[in-house]
């Protein structure tokens, strides 16, 4: 059962908390420290700590599966804030008699943000909270001293911020160019592409006189890459190191004659071939 508490603006304190943890911290029975839930969930809760505060908000680092303690206090309202665009589904706590707890927003939009309120009765109770969301859960560890109280507490999101990372990375590497420093006139484009005609058929190959571009079209990035091999006189074929550049393989020398070859049963081939083009005669490794 979940009761709505209308709430007036929150004045942000200092908030000192040690003094008072001891006594806000839930009852424990001598036989329960030596149980395995005991020990875990000991182990898994996130203290407040005074490193931890921006002005009178706590900060934790969101964990999956980690506790988070938030010491509350009778005639004082916690502000519990959720991440900025994060959906409520449900808020369960184990006692609802003896504590308020309700939900409102802030803001709108994408920076619309959820805030879950909590209150109790009276000092040197104790209980849990389950907040889930569309994106995680939140599990809380509810007690009350006489007089302290945490003002607010909201979480940071080292995963999400990986993840943005990652993705902001990927976009600059796409967005970079395949090769920097080379001018026009030094581009070779003679180079012959024949064979079979899958999808990922390249739309042509070209140098600069020290490496060998290979362009393909943009659906080399939603299937398998075919592997490039170099043919010597004899027409035998050997495995050459080559990097991908987006729609590009690039590849350390200059070649005469090459085959990327994909499958094995239906083996799917496409060689690529340098022909004479009245150049003067370039280095190759």
């Amino acid at each position: 059962m979940i009761r709505s508490l209308a709430v007036p603006s929150l004045l942000a304190t200092c908030l000192c908390l040690t003094a008072e943890v001891g006594r806000a911290s839930p009852p424990t029975h001598a036989g329960e420290r030596q149980t395995p839930v005991a020990a875990a969930n000991r182990q898994a809760t996130l203290e407040p700590s005074a490193a931890g505060f921006l002005n009178g908000v706590q900060i934790y680092p969101y964990v999956e599966g980690a506790i988070y303690h938030v010491i509350t206090a009778p005639e004082r309202v916690t502000d519990i804030a959720l991440q900025p665009g994060e959906t409520l589904v449900a808020v369960a706590s184990g006692d609802t008699v003896r504590w308020v707890i309700g939900d409102t927003t802030s803001g709108s939009g994408a920076d619309k943000r959820i805030h879950v309120l909590v209150k109790p009765f009276s000092a040197g109770l104790a209980t849990n909270l389950v907040i889930t969301t569309d994106r995680r859960s939140y599990h809380i560890t509810l007690t009350s001293a006489a007089k302290t109280a945490m003002t607010a507490l909201s979480w940071t999101y080292p995963q999400d911020a990986l993840i943005a990372l990652k993705r902001a990375a990927a976009e600059a590497e796409a967005a970079a160019p395949v090769a920097a420093g080379i001018a026009v006139e030094q581009l070779h484009f003679n180079y012959a592409i024949s064979g079979d005609r899958p999808s990922w058929r390249p739309l042509r190959a070209f140098d600069d006189g020290r490496q060998t571009f290979i362009e393909f079209p943009a659906s080399l990035a939603v299937g398998e890459a075919p592997p490039l091999f170099l043919l010597d006189a004899k027409g035998d074929a050997q495995l050459v190191n080559y990097r991908v550049k987006g729609r590009f393989y690039v590849v350390d020398r200059i070649f005469d004659v090459a085959e990327l070859r994909l499958g094995t049963k239906d083996q799917q081939i496409v060689r690529i071939s340098r022909v004479a083009d009245g150049a003067p005669a370039r280095r190759r490794s």
